[in-house]
């Protein structure tokens, strides 16, 4: 499997069927990815290794290594890393489509 490389850091599909995808996802120190949503799926976030500042809805808190949130279809949500290392999560998406174009972007660092 190839890494697709982004602004905030990268990432990796480990598996995909009909519908499931997983991903394993790192961000840089001090990055974060865009406050965003999805139409045709849901999220499910296993933090491996680092310090995530993660959003769902209108809540926001930090997650640590082990521990995971939930994040439903619609809603919106957004991770970045804290510190001075790199974040490691796996995504687990379960839908109907998981193509990036189901992304709909509320705010974004890079301008996307």
């Amino acid at each position: 499997m190839s890494k697709t490389h982004k602004p905030w850091g990268t990432y990796e599909v480990l598996f995909t069927d009909e519908y499931c995808q997983v991903k394993v996802i790192t961000v840089l120190p001090g990055q974060r990815l865009s406050l965003q949503s999805h139409k045709l799926r849901r999220e499910h976030w296993f933090i491996a290794s680092g310090t995530a500042a993660v959003r769902v809805g209108d809540e926001e808190r930090t997650l640590q290594t082990g521990q995971s949130v939930d994040i439903a279809i619609g809603q919106k949500h957004r991770i970045g890393a804290t510190g001075s290392q790199e974040l490691s999560f796996i995504e687990i998406q379960t839908g109907t489509y998981f193509g990036e174009d189901d992304i709909v972007r509320y705010e974004d660092d890079y301008g996307r």
